[in-house]
């Protein structure tokens, strides 16, 4: 690292040292934030992380550059059960209410102590072995966090401070962590000479082509008007799948979704999401309403042909509605308005587009970033209408552990805003082994054979960067 780094991190070092001695026996967080030079916040992470830590990479490169990375784990909060998010909300208010904290004024949004992680798609998802690493709500405060934006960087040490913590140990640690922080460049993909990649369907396709037949019978008979049913595949590689090597590729693939990496000792989980939960700002909230898809095509005019099929396409406006309209209903209560575009448009990502439909909200008093995430998931997007009925028809159809697939996975600050995007475009990695997952809205007009298709172009988002 040079120079203008190693005085970052004194000055860190010396900032916090007083605030741990002021902390005393009490149970406190502490942290201090100072700026810092680092190109690439993923990279440092990916590059330092240790066997047994935790760690997240966050980023929407075409949003100015915008990322968060962090190491270690300060604090962590775990949940289960149809509870979870307001025990999290609650849990994670108790321990930054009497925080000591030295940092610099007009911080942005994410700078500073901040918690990461994510929550299952179901109240208790994950259980399968596979998401050990993943319980049904998990946010972390971790112990080193690196925020970019606007092309400035900040570091933050946190540390939970008081019995148990004596502040020379807590100092020696998080120093220790600045000593071995590094960055060199995210490593490439490199394929094993040799051996290729097992690509398999944990249930077969035609498993998936009855589920969804069944699903249309049901949304026929009456009383639910779409379900969202979604598939796994696993890819068995001749070698550790390298979660830097995927990311890089992702950030790189998708600059304009959420790109982002929960890693465990364990697993790691990774995504290119398009799909925005919600982002809230203050009194404001924002989200999109993404539902609908067709392919891309290297032929401009092609592909602006497949935009125009969808934006005209009655099934899909139909699927795309009720999206938009339980998104309002959902923030209708607790906003003094909401108000969603008048038309789709199109979000086209390296190979699909989507029909979306951004939908803002002032909120008429104050909600967390995660309280509005419980708010809005599962939006019908992922789940179905009505919710509950979707839900129950999602277990008796579906035949897999989503784990976080397609839940909420970003971040919150101190000031709770935050944003969550939808986890989809997901794979879950442990050692040799990839799971990827997708899934489609199902409503009265689909075509079993048409929507394992789909599903076919939604894992291609993954697929060719972990098989080939």
């Amino acid at each position: 690292m040079n120079r203008d780094f190693v005085a970052s991190s004194n000055d860190a070092l010396a900032l916090l040292a007083p605030l741990l001695a002021e902390a005393g026996r009490a149970r406190r967080l502490v942290s201090v934030t100072v700026p810092i030079e680092v190109r690439d916040p993923s990279a440092a992470v990916f590059a330092s992380r240790l066997a047994g830590d935790r760690w997240f990479c966050w980023e929407q490169p075409d949003r100015d550059g915008f990322a968060i990375a962090s190491l270690g784990s300060a604090h962590e909060v775990v949940s289960r059960g149809p509870g979870r998010f307001r025990d999290t909300v609650e849990s994670c208010e108790r321990v930054v209410r009497d925080r000591l904290a030295a940092e610099p004024p007009g911080l942005p949004a994410g700078a500073g102590p901040a918690w990461v992680g994510g929550f299952a798609f179901a109240a208790d998802g994950g259980a399968e072995p596979q998401w050990s690493s993943f319980p049904p709500a998990l946010l972390v405060m971790p112990e080193l966090i690196l925020h970019r934006a606007g092309g400035r960087t900040h570091l933050t040490l946190c540390a939970i401070a008081g019995a148990g913590a004596e502040p020379q140990v807590v100092a020696a640690r998080l120093g220790a962590r600045l000593a071995a922080l590094n960055e060199p460049p995210l490593p490439l993909a490199d394929p094993h000479p040799t051996s290729e990649a097992r690509i398999a369907s944990v249930l077969p396709p035609e498993r998936f082509e009855h589920a969804v037949a069944q699903g249309v019978e049901r949304i026929r008979a009456g009383g639910l008007e779409k379900v969202v049913l979604a598939r796994e595949v696993v890819v068995e590689a001749p070698r550790a799948h390298d979660p830097a090597a995927l990311y890089g590729a992702l950030r790189e693939l998708f600059p304009s979704c959420f790109c982002f990496c929960c890693g465990s000792p364990e697993a790691a989980f990774l995504a290119a999401s398009p799909e925005l939960l919600v982002r809230r700002a203050g009194a404001g909230a924002a989200t999109v309403a993404l539902a609908g898809s067709t392919r891309r095509s290297a032929d401009p005019s092609v592909d602006d042909h497949l935009g125009e099929q969808l934006l005209r396409s009655t099934k899909d406006r139909a699927e795309h509605e009720i999206v938009v309209r339980r998104i309002e209903r959902a923030l209708g209560p607790h906003s003094v308005w909401v108000e969603a575009a008048p038309e789709p448009g199109l979000v086209k990502v390296a190979n699909i587009q989507h029909l979306a439909t951004p939908i803002h909200a002032q909120l008429s008093e104050p909600r967390s970033a995660v309280e509005l995430a419980a708010i809005l998931h599962p939006t019908p997007a992922v789940g179905g209408e009505p919710r509950d009925r979707a839900l129950v028809a999602i277990e008796q159809l579906e035949g897999l552990d989503r784990g976080w697939y397609a839940g909420p996975v970003g971040w919150m600050d101190t000031a709770e805003d935050g944003e969550f995007c939808v986890a989809i475009r997901s794979a879950l990695l442990r050692d040799r082994t990839a799971h990827l997952f997708a899934g489609n809205g199902i409503v009265a007009d689909s075509e079993p054979e048409a929507e394992l298709a789909e599903t076919e172009v939604k894992l291609g988002a993954l697929l060719p960067a972990l098989a080939g």
